[in-house]
């Protein structure tokens, strides 16, 4: 049976930035309340007073906050280096049968030059291929046969070396998305290893994102 608690709940738990803003007591309740009469009292089918969810939320009981995390903190506090690389494209493809022999071609002519960023990624239907612009040339000719779905230039790599056993962390990335989130960053891609985790921007956002990773430490 619904309740005015549980649909609370509901509202809260579906909405990070709505229970980040209680954990940090920055909301106000009866403003709060009166934002949500009108979706409790269409989830509940009938009308309900401010009063009563003021008092749903003040009774709210939130869980462990990933932030409290002793475990998080010490990954936070132990990140490794941050590199920047500019000047970068991307190229999104259709899957096929002739995919990896092309990939294998682009592989073979940049596999001498440690300065060339590269990062390849398979998904079911599509592949994607993040490349510094200077071989966008190397990639569209060896690519010419093959479904260009998207592609895009004046791309910015962000890359964190995170410690060992992260992967073991709850609420790590979730961390970082919501820092970059509140900055209204947008990120093009993602590409991530067991201990290395890059975001993809466009170059007039690199700034502002090289900050928010940067000041991870402190904030958590």
């Amino acid at each position: 049976m619904k309740t005015i608690a549980s649909c609370v709940e509901k509202i809260i738990v579906s909405s990070p930035f709505l229970e980040e803003g209680l954990s940090r007591q920055i909301i106000n309740f009866s403003a709060l309340a009166k934002d949500l009469n009108k979706p409790i009292s269409g989830m509940l089918r009938k009308p309900v007073k401010d009063g009563a969810i003021m008092m749903a939320l003040r009774r709210y009981q939130q869980p462990i906050h990933v932030e409290n995390s002793k475990q998080l903190k010490a990954v936070f506090n132990n990140l490794g280096d941050i590199t920047v690389r500019s000047n970068l494209s991307d190229f999104t493809f259709q899957n096929s049968t002739s995919l990896f022999k092309n990939q294998s071609q682009v592989l073979k002519t940049i596999s001498n030059n440690n300065q060339i960023f590269y990062a390849f990624t398979r998904g079911l239907f599509e592949s994607n291929i993040i490349i510094s612009s200077s071989e966008s040339h190397t990639v569209s000719m060896n690519f010419i046969n093959e479904v260009l779905i998207d592609s895009q230039d004046k791309l910015s790599a962000i890359s964190i070396h995170l410690p060992k056993g992260n992967s073991k962390i709850t609420g790590l990335y979730y961390q970082i998305f919501k820092r970059l989130a509140w900055e209204k960053i947008n990120l093009y891609e993602v590409v991530s290893t067991t201990n290395e985790f890059t975001i993809v921007v466009e170059d007039h956002l690199v700034d502002k994102a090289f900050s928010v990773i940067k000041g991870l430490k402190e904030c958590v």
